[in-house]
């Protein structure tokens, strides 16, 4: 059954987005429900943290800027980063609630879309910017009318932990090119500590947030 009230999403999102597509707003829509079953407002600090599953090279990956936009979990304050499973979900995180929520897109709304004409032109290589207007606002109509039982499939994770690595304003020079680099990327080459880059290798030990999901319930 469609909503009888469409969803609305604020013209400046689409705006940082830069084109008009069906997973900003999906998104968009996910983020918000992710806020209102953790209970809280869209977040100012660093408080909220978002584990998308998407990974590269997949154009439903715009649902992460409709994430940012709608609950504030930005890459660049650190709240939300990539697990690389490819798949249109991700899971909400806070410090203050029990747990964390996965919300996942279901499969028969994924396949309601796959039809629609504005993926046509995407398989043909054309940017969404340059697909025909009432191509693109019909199918985000679709996303927009849906209930969010039509959209999504939200899974309660009551055993997800999470353990933020301690956020840190220490920096030192690089002894190679004298560059500040912050302390936990320095490598020691030749008795000199030396940026990443200097170092002329990968990081031996790559600095991830770590998380984990054990007997997820629904």
């Amino acid at each position: 059954m469609m909503s009888t009230q469409k969803f609305q999403i604020p013209e400046w999102a689409f705006e940082f987005h830069g084109h008009a597509c069906p997973f900003m707003p999906i998104g968009y829509r996910m983020g918000t429900l992710a806020l209102q079953k953790l209970g809280i407002e869209k977040c100012k600090d660093h408080e909220l943290h978002v584990f998308s599953e998407m990974g590269i090279g997949h154009p439903q990956g715009c649902m992460q800027d409709g994430i940012m936009a709608s609950t504030g979990a930005t890459f660049g304050k650190g709240m939300i980063e990539k697990l690389f499973y490819g798949k249109v979900a991700a899971i909400f995180w806070h410090p203050d609630r029990m747990g964390a929520y996965r919300i996942f897109l279901r499969n028969e709304f994924q396949d309601k879309l796959a039809p629609h004409e504005f993926f046509a032109y995407r398989k043909k290589g054309i940017e969404p910017s340059q697909i025909p207007a009432e191509v693109g606002q019909d199918i985000i109509d679709i996303v927009l009318n849906a209930t969010n039982d039509e959209l999504f499939d939200i899974t309660y994770l009551p055993n997800f932990e999470y353990k933020p690595i301690k956020g840190s304003f220490a920096k030192a020079k690089c002894e190679v090119c004298g560059e500040y680099t912050f302390e936990r990327y320095l490598k020691v080459k030749e008795g000199k500590k030396v940026c990443i880059s200097c170092a002329e290798h990968e990081p031996s030990e790559k600095v991830f947030y770590h998380a984990y999901i054990s007997n997820p319930k629904k």
